[in-house]
């Protein structure tokens, strides 16, 4: 049997909404890493591509995003953070994904989002959920060592910037981000922790987040940045919209949830984004 073969089966298994066994996942998460290692922390990606924004363990919804988007490696995905907590389904989404991700490694680009860190996930459910699943947290282990290597942002052909949170007052420009060293657990402060909590907001300049981690920033500042670093759009997650897509700050940014009735409660519709090859873009 070839690595893909072995691959193959793990994708297919999952796709079922059957998690792998420990050994299996721990082996995923040490080829991820390899994987992983290699990329930027503003991952170049190219279009076609369907961009996703938060997942949060509804196994069930991202079966109906592939439905509807296209399975992979038809379609190019890159998918903006948030896999784990909150849903039931967090240990075979985030496995999936994986596993997508190291089977078609240039068709498929995964970020971190806020909720792939080992402090976040004790609180909000895939901790437990792992440790119900499996009996002992090993594979929260391995998962949560793997997300210190994912990229923290994606760049469309030098013009979409995409990531999860938002903006930082410590980064002007992508070769900053470019310098972070991303390998750690998410920060508490700082431009790594803002990138992945910050939030687009209707005032002008930065702002206190209601977070408590992370910035609020306004118009002025999402121009100043998508200007002086030659891009026509950030897209972003981490803030649920009923819509499942929301334009802001004269479509400078967009956000986008692709979690529809989030937590089995809200009653929100879900949303992609889908960049074609002239990077035109529909929701």
């Amino acid at each position: 049997m070839s690595a893909n073969d072995d691959v193959d089966a793990w994708v297919a298994q999952l796709m079922q909404c059957k998690p792998l066994s420990e050994p299996e996942v721990k082996k995923l998460c040490d080829k991820a890493r390899e994987v992983l290692m290699e990329e930027s922390n503003v991952q170049p990606v190219r279009c076609p591509v369907t961009v996703c924004g938060d997942i949060h363990g509804q196994f069930h919804d991202l079966s109906e995003l592939f439905r509807i988007g296209g399975n992979s490696p038809d379609t190019n995905y890159l998918f903006m953070g948030d896999y784990v907590d909150r849903g039931y389904y967090s240990v075979e989404t985030v496995t999936l994904l994986v596993a997508l991700k190291l089977r078609y490694r240039d068709r498929v680009t995964i970020l971190r989002g806020n909720h792939e860190s080992r402090q976040i996930t004790q609180v909000y459910g895939f901790y437990d959920e792992c440790l119900r699943k499996y009996g002992n947290a090993n594979v929260w282990k391995f998962f949560t060592d793997l997300f210190d290597y994912l990229p923290l942002t994606a760049l469309i052909d030098n013009q979409i910037f995409c990531l999860h949170g938002g903006l930082s007052p410590s980064i002007d420009t992508l070769d900053h981000i470019r310098s972070i060293d991303r390998i750690q657990e998410v920060p508490h402060e700082g431009p790594m922790c803002d990138l992945l909590w910050s939030d687009p907001d209707d005032r002008c300049g930065w702002g206190i987040s209601p977070r408590g981690a992370g910035y609020t920033f306004g118009q002025d500042i999402s121009e100043a940045f998508n200007h002086n670093n030659g891009l026509t759009l950030v897209a972003r997650a981490h803030q649920l919209v009923m819509e499942g897509f929301a334009w802001s700050q004269e479509r400078n940014v967009v956000t986008i949830f692709s979690a529809p009735n989030y937590c089995y409660r809200c009653g929100n519709q879900a949303a992609i984004l889908e960049v074609d090859d002239a990077l035109k873009y529909t929701l």
